[in-house]
């Protein structure tokens, strides 16, 4: 009930709105992108608040230790222990398995800075776990954020990236200029990353 009331009352005060149909299913990879601002997760956290989503991130568990740890347990982090494994992907998919419900929340740029290319991690994370790929958003330009339907990984990498370009390409981050491309590094054939930033 406090973290509706506290995410309607970010979103009225901010001028946000919420767009698209909540996904229906119990376990998926939401994309969260344009990503360019801090002020990103603010929304999408407040907007996953009116809707009673929890949705789950991921952080290095160093982030987890106290003070704060258990704040940003509150918000939905898990941890990922880098020492133990460099398989992000892998460990996330592992994750699918042991969790009857999981939305797993990733800025594919992996940084707020503007990339050439989208780090792969989401794509194969979803491939991995057997889980489709909700294509969640924040549209500065409209004050809107929600989703725009989702994909199944398939054979063709390229041409879900075209899906995906054909949606992304469509949406404002708050800083244009810092707008990563929608591409990854090869679309032929992209491997997973495992160096622990998915």
């Amino acid at each position: 009930m406090f973290k509706r009331a506290l995410g309607h009352l970010v979103l009225k005060l901010s001028g946000w709105k919420i767009s698209g149909s909540l996904p229906s299913q119990d376990k998926y990879v939401l994309i969260a992108a344009p990503h360019t601002s801090n002020w990103d997760l603010v929304y999408m956290l407040a907007i996953a608040f009116v809707l009673d989503m929890r949705i789950n991130w991921m952080g290095k568990d160093s982030l987890f230790k106290p003070p704060f740890g258990f704040f940003l347990l509150w918000l939905g982090g898990v941890p990922i222990d880098r020492s133990k494994t460099n398989n992000v992907v892998q460990a996330m998919a592992d994750e699918f398995t042991k969790r009857e419900r999981l939305i797993l929340a990733v800025p594919p740029a992996g940084t707020r800075g503007r990339r050439e290319y989208w780090k792969s991690g989401f794509y194969h994370i979803a491939k991995s776990a057997g889980v489709p790929i909700v294509l969640g958003y924040l549209d500065y330009a409209t004050k809107t954020g929600g989703f725009g339907g989702h994909l199944t990984p398939g054979d063709d990498i390229a041409a879900d990236m075209d899906t995906l370009r054909a949606f992304y390409g469509q949406q404002h981050g708050k800083f244009p200029d810092k707008v990563s491309r929608v591409r990854l590094r090869d679309e032929g054939g992209a491997e997973p990353s495992t160096d622990g930033h998915a």
